[in-house]
């Protein structure tokens, strides 16, 4: 997997998602979804850092079957907080 973190201090997005979909594009229906190097190609983690940085983030970008699996089998998300996207999960968790 791959995560970047975008901002500032007070305001972060982190982006993570799994490293086979870095620069892929995908569409279904009314949906298209670009999984842009520049938004999510930063740094390498494991389950255990990606846990850490969803406990941490309060604004977080998921894509990717591996990443979101990790983030509901956490409890950061149910399936029901998710979209798909030929058959690629994609889910935005904002924490207030």
């Amino acid at each position: 997997m791959y995560f970047k973190i975008h901002g500032t201090e007070n305001n972060t997005v982190l982006a993570c998602c799994d490293k086979e979909l870095i620069g892929k594009a995908f569409e279904e229906g009314d949906f298209y979804f670009e999984v842009k190097e520049t938004f999510y190609k930063g740094e390498t983690i494991d389950e255990e850092k990606l846990i850490k940085l969803l406990e941490e983030n309060s604004n977080i970008n998921l894509v990717g079957n591996k990443t979101i699996g990790i983030a509901i089998k956490q409890g950061f998300l149910r399936e029901e907080d998710i979209i798909k996207i030929k058959n690629i999960k994609h889910a935005i968790i904002l924490k207030v």
